[in-house]
Formats: structure tokens, C-alpha cells, sequence
């Protein structure tokens, strides 16, 4: 009996759907092995950011975390590119609401933008709700643009936009405040590992793969993408495509009849605030400094990015200072300046109209306090919620748990699904984390059993897998929301606040 070791002569019997799809397998295995490990190294690193350390220490983690980041972004590009280009772009259309998009992407971001020094800034026609499209694939075309742009941009910011085109198109827009692309460069950067220097490579880290697999995305959603730039003064992406779409039911009234200070020198922040105004028909009045704004009883809101020197006398009883959710601590300090409380970068539009309109009820007479339930600034965004986490992988399992009692959660691990469902059997809990890899029944059969069993607790998968199959195929199965490895922060307290907390209660109402 011949039995070929190398696989070519067993290659060659295959048919062209059975090639592609044992190169399906080979790129899913190899994104669950690198993002595996990968998810331990930044996970712990970044928990050693929040233990003490000598000025050198810290230099040696942020350096070590920079690295994994480019790492990370270079496996991403080269396997979302070896899937394309094996032909493997399936669309699946769904009612896509923009806001939650938007703002769930700017904040995905954020961390990246701030380390930058810059702003990462989301703004929606006031007149969109919804449009029907693949909402995989538009996250991914924004998270490679928008990412791409913070990656160049040293000042100012990058603005996320969407809206529509005189001619009644979708326009998904990204605009940077960054050095631009120069004329020679820019077919370049849309062909395969193509930079607008050689050197980005090794500066920057990645593959030069991003704007390919955007292009590609765009082909396949029949759409067009362009690119505007100048240099020293920066670059707009524009993707437009045809799409069904809802409109928005604008205010009855306005929330706030006169102007709103806005006190920032950023024009991508002043750019955003304005349209998430002009959705409760206000308007802003931008101002350099705080003696402009012209009406002293007026709401003013300020960019702490103006305050060098700190936390100054509030100008108005109806001001708000914006912070990033690294400036949590400062809170205090504003408030006994009379400030009457703050908005988190990246602003909200929900936030912004809802402070406002709350800021206009009060007396003009003594100075307003908002409420704020930010979650991305509470210290626990889950206090005692019970977790069920379901992982085999112990280092991922460890992480995972350290975060989690770290959001003020209890938590009980299961190693398998077995064990997952004899442990439901008994015990109740608020919300269950479950890794879809597991040995014996995989997460999506156990979250099947789960649900034949009458539990209605949400189920969040955790995948290493990036893909959007691997997403769908989770909700299908009964799954209510999707986490990918490397697990971040700022995702998995979206998705504690969001399962476990007042939005959950008010679902269930």
C-alpha cells in the first residue's frame, strides 16, 4: 500500500470546493492558535500596567504591549487577506442601527487614539437610523480605516462619519488630521503590502494589507472607495454603496433653544459634538477659550485638553468638562470647582443630549448636577453579578477571571461544556462567558443545551477565531453577543453593562 507523506498526491484528488475549503480550516486553525497565546501575553501585560511600577518598568511593558499590538494587527491583515483572496466574502444582510456602530467602534479605539495624544470622534447624520447591510464587514472596513488613520495621526484626530450622498448613497467616511498621503503614494497603498514609506513597515508595524482587504470589502458590496488628501494637513476616506435605510424621528421641539459653548481647539471634536447636537436640533457656538463664551448662565461645554494647568472655576453652574476615561480621577476635583459634572471621550450622542436637556430643566439660580452612568469610568461596571465562565485554556481562563473580579463580578469556571451544563443544572447565574473551542461538546452545542433546558441567561462567546462566520454562527445558535480574543476592556464592559445592567433590565421590562 503507497501512502504519501507530503500530501501532494492527496492534494491533487481533491476538487476545487474541498481545496478551498481545507484552506477555510488551515487559516481558522492558525487564527485560533496565534490569538490564543496572544491573548495571554496581552492580557497579562496589560494587568501588570495596573500594578506599581518604577518609571523603567513601565517603559519596558508599554514598549512590550506596542509590540503585541502590531503583531496582533499583522496576523489580523495577513488572514483576513489570505480569506479573500481564497474567494471566501460571504454578505449577510441584517437590519444595521448606525449609532451603537459607531460609537461601539470609536471606543474599541479610543485607547489607541489617547495614547496617541489625538481624538477618535464618531458622527451620524441626524436623519439615519438604520440601513440594511452586512454588519461584519461595515465594523470592518471602519476598524481598518479608522485604525489605520490613528496609527499616522500625532495631533488633532480622526473623525468617523456617516450619512448619505446627494444622490441618496451610504457614505462611511473616515477623515484624519494626519501628515497625508503624498500624490505618488496613493495607488500604492491599496495594493498588496504597499506603504507610503518603506520604512512604515518597521515603524508601524502591519503588512501594508489593511486598505486591501477594505478595497476588496468595497468590490464585493458593489460600492466605491475613494481617497482625498493633502499633505501636512490630512486624508478622507470615503466608502459609498447603495442600501435600504430608516430615517430617524426628529425632536418635536428643541431640547435647548440657544446656543451651546462648546470650548475645545480640536476640530474633529467640535466637528463631531456639533452633529450629535444637531440630532435634538441644537446648536454649538465653538469658543478658543472659556471668557468667550458670551452667555454667562448658558451650558458650556469644555474640553479638559484646554486646562493644562487642571481643574479651573466652573464658568457657568451649567458647565461640563470632557474627559477621557483615563481622567476618571479628576472628577472630584471638577465637581468642587462647580462644575456641574462631565461627559467620557468619545462622546455619546445620547449622553450629550440627554446632559443637556437635563442641564436646561435646572434653576438658573444654583448650580446643576447631572447624572452620569458612564460605565466606561466606573471602577466596577458589574458589582456582585454572578459569571459563569466556561474556558479550557487555564492562562486565557486566569485573565479572564482577573478581569471580570475586577468588574465586581463572582465568578464560577467550568473547563468544559459538560461540566458548564451540570453546574446550570443547580446554580443560577446573570450572565455566562463561553469559549466556543471547548473539548467534548463545543460551545455552540452547549449553548444549545442550554437553551433546550428553558435558561434564558445571556451567553457571550469567546472566540480567538476573528471572523465573522465564527459571529454569526454563534448567534444562530443561541448565543446573545460576541467577545474575540484578545479580550478588550473596553469590550467586555460594553457587554457586562449592556447583559447585566440597567439597558439589560430595561429589555427584560
Amino acid at each position: 500500500m503507497h501512502i504519501s507523506l507530503t500530501g501532494h498526491e492527496s492534494d491533487d484528488r481533491l476538487t476545487p470546493e474541498e481545496r478551498l475549503k481545507a484552506r477555510e480550516d488551515f487559516f481558522r486553525l492558525m487564527s485560533h492558535e496565534i490569538r490564543t497565546p496572544l491573548n495571554g501575553v496581552m492580557g497579562m501585560l496589560s494587568l501588570l500596567t495596573r500594578t506599581p511600577l518604577s518609571p523603567d518598568q513601565a517603559s519596558y511593558i508599554q514598549t512590550a504591549r506596542e509590540s503585541g499590538d502590531h503583531l496582533l494587527t499583522l496576523v489580523n491583515d495577513l488572514l483576513d487577506y489570505a480569506r479573500i483572496d481564497a474567494g471566501r466574502i460571504e454578505l449577510e444582510t441584517s437590519e444595521v442601527h448606525l449609532e451603537p456602530l459607531l460609537q461601539g467602534v470609536a471606543e474599541l479605539l479610543s485607547p489607541r487614539a489617547h495614547g496617541n495624544g489625538i481624538e477618535v470622534v464618531w458622527s451620524l447624520d441626524p436623519r439615519l437610523d438604520y440601513i440594511h447591510a452586512d454588519e461584519g464587514r461595515l465594523r470592518q472596513i471602519l476598524f481598518n480605516l479608522a485604525g489605520n488613520a490613528i496609527k499616522f495621526t500625532t495631533k488633532g484626530g480622526v473623525l468617523i462619519h456617516v450619512g448619505l450622498s446627494d444622490s441618496g448613497l451610504i457614505r462611511f467616511s473616515v477623515r484624519d488630521t494626519g501628515p497625508g498621503i503624498p500624490e505618488e503614494a496613493r495607488v500604492r497603498i491599496f495594493e498588496e503590502y504597499g506603504q507610503v514609506e518603506a520604512s512604515h513597515a518597521t515603524r508601524y508595524g502591519g503588512a501594508g494589507l489593511g486598505l486591501v482587504v477594505v478595497k476588496k470589502l468595497v468590490e464585493v458590496m458593489q460600492g466605491t472607495l475613494t481617497l482625498d488628501s493633502e499633505v501636512g494637513k490630512g486624508s478622507l476616506f470615503t466608502v459609498e454603496f447603495r442600501a435600504p435605510y430608516g430615517l430617524r424621528h426628529q425632536p418635536v421641539h428643541e431640547l435647548y433653544p440657544h446656543a451651546v459653548n462648546f470650548v475645545s481647539d480640536n476640530s474633529v471634536l467640535i466637528e463631531g459634538a456639533t452633529c450629535h447636537l444637531a440630532a435634538g436640533d441644537c446648536r454649538l457656538r465653538p469658543a478658543a477659550r472659556l471668557d468667550e463664551c458670551l452667555d454667562a448662565q448658558g451650558i458650556i461645554l469644555a474640553d479638559r485638553a484646554m486646562f493644562a494647568e487642571g481643574p479651573v472655576a466652573a464658568p457657568s453652574p451649567k458647565s461640563l468638562i470632557l474627559l477621557s476615561p483615563e481622567q476618571r480621577d479628576e472628577i472630584t476635583a471638577w465637581r468642587e470647582k462647580g462644575w456641574a459634572g462631565y461627559l467620557i471621550k468619545p462622546l455619546r450622542r445620547s449622553s450629550v443630549l440627554e446632559r443637556v436637556e437635563a442641564l436646561h430643566d435646572q434653576a438658573d439660580t444654583k448650580p446643576a448636577r447631572t447624572h452620569n452612568d458612564d460605565e466606561r469610568i466606573a471602577s466596577e461596571c458589574a458589582p456582585d453579578k454572578a459569571v459563569l465562565l466556561v474556558e479550557d485554556n487555564p492562562v486565557n481562563a486566569l485573565l479572564a477571571q482577573i478581569l471580570l473580579q475586577r468588574e465586581g463580578c463572582r465568578v464560577e469556571r467550568a473547563a468544559s461544556g459538560e461540566e458548564a451544563l451540570d453546574i446550570l443544572k443547580v446554580r443560577q447565574f446573570d450572565i455566562i462567558f463561553m469559549d466556543l473551542g471547548l473539548p467534548g461538546i463545543d460551545g455552540l452545542g452547549a449553548v444549545r443545551e442550554i437553551r433546550s433546558m428553558g435558561i434564558r441567561t445571556p451567553v457571550i462567546a469567546l472566540t480567538a477565531n476573528a471572523y465573522e462566520e465564527d459571529r454569526r454562527a454563534s448567534l444562530n445558535a443561541g448565543m446573545n453577543d460576541f467577545l474575540t480574543k484578545p479580550i478588550e476592556l473596553v469590550a467586555l464592559k460594553n457587554r457586562l453593562q449592556t447583559w447585566t445592567g440597567e439597558q439589560r433590565q430595561a429589555k427584560s421590562a
